[in-house]
């Protein structure tokens, strides 16, 4: 849930020590506090979440244990109800009201609950009764309806009871005397002095205000896990009863696995050299062994499932393989690949002319790159999508094909999972019989499944050899075009080129860039050298927003803010 995350670590080599720098996407972080909300109180959620849903979240039971409620009529202290709220990490700011504060006006508490995002509630006492308890918006203090009472949440899930607190303090004392001597006794001083002082901080700041930078370290103490007994996550958070679905489930399932192993090699780096306690080892994400045994229920979503899913499923797999729109999978052609180049353009161009758009997969960056440039220089309409493009450019880059502000797109591994464009008309892939993993059957099938989605899409590999990858794609694909096909003429279905919108989030893009034209010249310049693909760049329009904000000049850190 960040917009940006810099974990901690230790460079041993050049004795570097890297702070855990992060800026919360506080959009996200809302939706987070909802979704776990939810699960406590409701039976009908669905929770869409990345892999990082196997990191530590912090107790469901701790979570709900620190929750209060307030009823109209009840006899309460202001203070009683100040503290609880301090208590749950909700700061007081009677200035600027925003999500996780809470502010005081006379016999008036207004709270902004941590799951809503312009929806406050605001309580009026009389003395020590709450005489009045409803909704309002948080903007305009509009009132929006009147409530019998309200349940106040944590204003973050690594929440810990006070007495729970005390006792992990202790705890983290008697390990950290252990570790001192552990360092002393392997000559290591500068080891044990550092990882004293950095406790001892922390300690301190925990005592004070309930948290300290970095408390997640000592989620151990906090949740009271023993040692190597795996975090809480978003999974204890859902029911006995429910039903997990894993989409490109070939993709995710090994990240699953992948995950722990990285994480804990950055950890023992940081535990080894004084700047965390053995304890912090265990605020890591779920083993694999560990999600196995935990997970729910499990439905795996793929076009090309690995050999994991097959076996969970003991053989037995459900194919999806007639659409409801009657679309086929499309037709592929073999070309060798001598004059690939000159003959991509030119079906390219054909396939233009209708009115379609098409993608074009390469081997290597330096290829696609000179691609790109090639077909710039003829005069084609063409961008190039590849592994630095941040997600935002990204959706910029397929709305512009979309669009038609492109026609061509080139990539190498990104032309795969996730792309759904009903615009495209081909899918040409280069170098199709060189061995490896950008062209194995499972990544040939994927690419394939670009040119799915229109009724005249079809398929052009480049292939001087008819290799094994390329022969188990195309019977693949076959087959389930055969199926396809008769399904179609018994039912009498005429296969339909799917429709589907584009976001309002794109729609936004484009004003983004029709508003460009404020800009200089001068920045036009730098925003093109930027990238091909980019007319404005989001990051460089924020960093002149906020140098125009320090020099005063609001008027253009505004326009900026709205180029943004």
């Amino acid at each position: 849930y960040y917009d940006y995350y810099q974990p901690e670590a230790y460079i041993a080599k050049t004795d570097t020590f890297i702070e855990k720098d992060s800026a919360i996407n506080e959009q996200i972080d809302r939706m987070r506090h909802s979704a776990t909300r939810s699960l406590i109180e409701r039976r009908d959620v669905i929770v869409v979440s990345s892999v990082s849903c196997i990191y530590g979240l912090g107790s469901p039971e701790l979570y709900l244990q620190m929750t209060f409620k307030i009823k109209k009529g009840e006899v309460t202290p202001m203070r009683e109800i100040m503290t609880k709220l301090v208590e749950l990490q909700y700061t007081r700011n009677d200035n600027n009201f925003v999500r996780g504060t809470f502010r005081i006006k006379g016999d008036v508490l207004d709270i902004f609950p941590s799951h809503y995002d312009d929806v406050a509630w605001r309580l009026s006492f009389f003395g020590d009764d709450i005489e009045e308890i409803y909704e309002f918006d948080s903007l305009t203090g509009k009132k929006i309806q009147n409530l019998e009472g309200v349940t106040i949440f944590a204003n973050t899930h690594h929440i810990t009871p006070r007495p729970t607190l005390l006792q992990a303090v202790e705890l983290i004392k008697k390990e950290v005397q252990v570790r001192i001597k552990e360092f002393e006794h392997a000559n290591k001083l500068v080891e044990a002095q550092r990882i004293k002082q950095r406790t001892e901080f922390d300690v301190e700041m925990i005592l004070e205000t309930g948290t300290c930078k970095g408390i997640e370290n000592y989620s151990r103490y906090l949740s009271g896990k023993k040692e190597g007994e795996p975090p809480p996550t978003l999974f204890e958070y859902l029911p006995d009863d429910a039903l997990l679905f894993i989409d490109e489930s070939h993709v995710t399932v090994p990240q699953i696995g992948g995950m722990y192993n990285g994480d804990r090699a950055r950890k023992t780096n940081l535990v080894e050299h004084g700047f965390r306690l053995k304890s912090a080892l265990d605020n890591r994400p779920l083993k694999f062994e560990e999600w196995e045994k935990m997970r729910p229920q499990t439905i795996y979503v793929s076009a090309t499932p690995a050999a994991h899913e097959i076996a969970k499923a003991n053989g037995e797999i459900v194919e999806q393989i007639i659409r409801p729109t009657g679309l086929i999978d499309p037709p592929i052609i073999i070309k060798p690949c001598k004059n690939q180049v000159d003959d991509i353009i030119h079906e390219a161009k054909e396939v233009i002319k209708k009115g379609f758009r098409v993608l074009v997969t390469t081997l290597t960056k330096k290829m696609a790159e000179d691609l790109t440039e090639y077909m710039q220089e003829i005069g084609m309409k063409v961008a190039y999508l590849h592994s630095d493009v941040d997600t935002l450019e990204r959706v910029e880059i397929i709305s512009a094909l979309r669009e038609g502000v492109t026609d061509v797109l080139i990539g190498i591994n990104l032309l795969r999972e996730g792309i759904d464009i009903p615009e495209c008309g081909m899918v040409g892939i280069l170098d199709a019989d060189k061995a490896g993993f950008l062209r194995s059957q499972t990544a040939l099938i994927q690419t394939i499944g670009r040119a799915a989605r229109n009724s005249e899409g079809k398929v052009l590999m480049y292939a001087d050899i008819m290799t094994a990858a390329i022969k188990a794609a195309i019977e693949e694909t076959d087959r389930r075009r055969a199926i396809q096909v008769a399904y179609n003429t018994k039912h009498n279905i005429t296969p339909t080129t799917i429709s589907k919108l584009i976001s309002k989030a794109i729609q936004d893009e484009k004003r983004v860039k029709e508003r460009a034209d404020a800009l200089t010249s001068e920045e036009k310049a730098r925003a093109a050298a930027k990238g091909k693909n980019k007319i404005v760049s989001i990051e460089d329009l924020r960093k002149k927003m906020h140098a125009a904000a320090a020099d005063l000049d609001f008027e253009r850190a505004a326009s900026l803010r709205d180029q943004i």
